[in-house]
């Protein structure tokens, strides 16, 4: 399967991979950060954006997406970022083809299963789809009551979109998600491998815990975790000039 691909800059290959509900729309601030240092390719999941909609959601898989996007860039190797979601993807690239990954940074997630944290989002993006709803400002009222955080209403919200006849629609693959949301909260498997890895977790994330050391060491034991301070889960967008820079620093071996 290849994926949608937005390719920037020159130097080292860096891939930047997106969270649940993201894009590579959400990673513009670490781009044009690190795209006069590396050749930062960033590409749309499987399901987000403007790839393939397809069934299954399985790390393996999504995997495979993301080497087979990279064989037809003729790229063997690269750094990668992933975040959230595309941090699991791209752990799970570096545990089945350890040859690809030169260095991993992924941002606040851990390798370990997780409980349904979107329950409401998915049955209020289901509210939105069942409706006749057209205009953003139409799926805004129907999602709303499903959502506490006004950022997180914003953030999905731009995945609403409308076709050539005008009838309003998400742009992910609301039911691929919603049937395969198990594997989206999986652990990643594999066996050990010695590439480097940065977790970069946020100060008031919990995402990462200090009993998810065992977890990230037995699959990656030369990773290191660094703490952002102020902020959240979307670490590289509250802070992307800092979290670029530990990038780039880990990157060049500096960190």
């Amino acid at each position: 399967m290849q994926l949608f691909v937005r390719d920037r800059g020159e130097g080292e290959p860096l891939l930047l991979l997106h969270g649940l509900f993201g894009s590579v729309d959400n990673l513009g601030g670490i781009t044009r950060n690190l795209e006069s240092e590396y050749r930062v390719i960033s590409m749309d999941l499987r399901n987000h954006g403007r790839s393939q909609h397809k069934d299954g959601m399985d790390y393996s898989d999504m995997a495979t997406d993301v080497a087979e996007t990279l064989d037809t860039l003729e790229i063997e190797s690269c750094h990668v970022y992933g975040h959230s979601m595309g941090g699991k993807t791209a752990m799970q690239l570096t545990l089945d083809r350890p040859e690809r990954v030169r260095r991993l940074v992924v941002g606040d997630i851990a390798p370990v299963r997780y409980a349904h944290h979107h329950t409401q989002i998915l049955k209020g993006m289901r509210a939105v789809a069942d409706s006749d709803a057209v205009s953003r400002a139409d799926a805004e009222h129907i999602l709303a009551p499903f959502v506490e955080e006004a950022d997180v209403l914003s953030f999905l919200l731009t995945n609403w979109r409308r076709d050539q006849e005008g009838r309003g629609y998400w742009r992910v693959g609301h039911d691929a998600i919603e049937t395969d949301y198990d594997n989206i909260i999986a652990a990643n498997h594999g066996a050990a491998v010695d590439t480097p890895v940065l977790f970069l977790r946020g100060s008031r994330s919990d995402y990462i815990q200090p009993e998810h050391r065992e977890a990230i060491l037995a699959l990656f034991p030369q990773a290191i975790v660094r703490t952002i301070e102020g902020t959240g889960h979307w670490l590289h967008a509250e802070k992307p000039d800092l979290v670029a820079r530990l990038i780039s620093r880990f990157l060049s071996n500096e960190l």
